[in-house]
């Protein structure tokens, strides 16, 4: 698979070549006001075409990022002369929506962006090669046409106007975050029968390429560490469980610890799921899918970071084999846990990797993240995940990322009260205690595999790994990869050295 869905390189506002373009020209304009020198050449040649559009209601309608298509343009030779609106100093989101509109129209012949280098012109690649994915590789191409994650767009030159300064660099950086986000949702859209627990981890494995230490651990030796509470869940499966480590060493000291829940697959074991939406649960090891597409970033970017990322590897099968309600397992914490709920299976997944997390790295900070309860949903929708945490300068640190970065996110309370619903009559604690509270008492479950010197944030994503229709970023349903920018951009701020 291609990293990105489309190429993006930067250029100057040549006239020629804007003449010569056969696929779309955009132009991102401020509102009203002068015309820069490029834009004003393209409204000489179309007959002042771009100056009509200005004056018109559509244009007046339209909200920062928005645009205007004028087809077949007399006077060039584009398909399309797109006008897209766009203040000379947009926010982060004006750019990228700016980006995800021209990407919406974008075809096989690419485009031409004429714009200003002050306009930010890494988020509008970002926006661009966000909306421009789609996850084609199953699909049979029209007869002539070539198949691929790209979905037939060409490529992209950003014409830049004024001090371009920086922007390669800022490009550069752009490209290495999309590429980890792009990563991450090839992931969780592929099917459970492709990304195995094997596949998955082999996958990973091929970061080494850029640097990144990674670490297969198997079955016999995740017995010899006692992790049986993630054993168990994948007793049943033909599909071995692992655990994947992930080590990016850009600085020396103590690292922040990325844990990542990895069902391949969850049929929710012994308690079966209802059939009507179970084909959804490929998407069961979104958290590992985003820990993996970090630490891509990181490595693509050279983040001056110490960073690990660990992910259990698992499939929730219901074979005769398979965990049982009302089975005790015992956690490489040495903590005894009753089955009351085989679905209830990623905290058990999470609970032996926070815990072999911290015993080997001792980490400065650890945040795992896991589609881990519906009970998000019902609290929160799909806009936004759900953030717990035992260290409120964490939390506030990484509900600011995901504020920058336009990625929903709503811290939700801990508390000993929801602790105590945890009790079990013959074990030290149990896994399920039904539907009150269902995603704070998760995160409960959690907190008990967390040492209390470890700050440490929890993050839901059930809510958001997937989009359920049309998404800003994302051209149909599937995977939006959350949480890749937002964890990047902690990581920038937080813990670069």
């Amino acid at each position: 698979m291609t990293d990105l869905p489309l190429e993006i390189t930067l250029g100057v506002a040549d006239a020629d070549a804007l003449g010569r373009a056969v696929g779309r020209v955009a132009l991102l304009l401020p509102a009203e006001g002068a015309l820069g020198a490029a834009a004003a050449g393209i409204d000489a040649a179309t007959g002042g075409a771009v100056a009509r559009v200005r004056a018109g209601s559509a244009w007046a309608k339209a909200k920062a990022g928005e645009g205007v298509e004028v087809p077949a343009p007399a006077g060039l030779q584009a398909e399309v002369l797109h006008l897209v609106k766009l203040p000379a100093e947009p926010t982060l989101a004006e750019a990228r929506k700016a980006g995800a509109t021209i990407a919406r129209g974008l075809g096989a012949a690419g485009a031409e962006v004429v714009m200003d280098a002050g306009q930010r012109p890494a988020d509008v690649a970002t926006g661009l090669w966000l909306r421009a994915y789609s996850f084609d590789r199953y699909k049979t191409p029209p007869e002539g046409e070539a198949g691929g994650e790209a979905g037939g767009k060409g490529p992209v030159t950003l014409r830049l106007e004024g001090d371009a300064t920086g922007a390669q660099a800022a490009l550069d950086r752009a490209r290495a975050v999309a590429g980890g986000v792009t990563f991450t949702r090839n992931l969780v859209n592929e099917p459970a029968n492709v990304l195995t627990t094997t596949d998955f981890a082999r996958r990973l494995s091929d970061l080494r390429e850029l640097g990144v230490t990674v670490q297969v651990i198997e079955e016999e030796e995740l017995a010899r560490l006692g992790m049986r509470a993630l054993l168990g869940v994948g007793q049943g499966s033909a599909s071995p469980s692992k655990v994947v480590v992930m080590e990016w060493k850009g600085a020396m000291g103590a690292p922040l610890a990325l844990v990542g829940k990895g069902v391949c697959f969850d049929t929710g074991g012994i308690s079966l799921k209802p059939a009507e939406g179970m084909e959804a649960m490929t998407m069961d090891m979104g958290g590992a899918g985003t820990v993996a597409g970090v630490m891509r970033t990181l490595a693509l970017r050279k983040a001056k970071a110490h960073v690990v990322g660990l992910v259990g590897l698992v499939e929730n099968m219901p074979d005769g084999m398979a965990q049982r309600p009302g089975d005790v397992v015992r956690s490489m914490k040495g903590d005894t846990i009753e089955v009351i709920n085989t679905d209830a299976e990623g905290r058990l997944v999470l609970a032996d990797v926070l815990w072999y997390a911290q015993d080997r790295f001792a980490p400065a900070a650890m945040i795992d993240l896991a589609t881990l309860t519906g009970a998000v949903i019902v609290a929160l929708g799909h806009e936004n995940a759900g953030i717990f945490a035992n260290d409120d300068a964490l939390a506030t640190q990484l509900l600011a990322a995901a504020g920058a970065e336009g990625e929903g996110a709503w811290r939700l309370p801990l508390s000993p009260a929801y602790d105590a619903m945890l009790k079990s009559h013959v074990a030290d604690m149990r896994n399920s205690v039904g539907r009150p509270a269902g995603s704070i008492t998760a995160a409960q479950f959690l907190k008990r595999f967390v040492k209390d010197a470890t700050p440490w944030v929890h993050i839901d994503i059930a809510g958001v790994a997937t989009a359920t229709g049309d998404h800003p970023y994302a051209a149909s349903k599937g995977a939006t990869g959350w949480g890749v920018m937002t964890l990047d951009r902690l990581v920038a701020h937080q813990f670069e050295r």
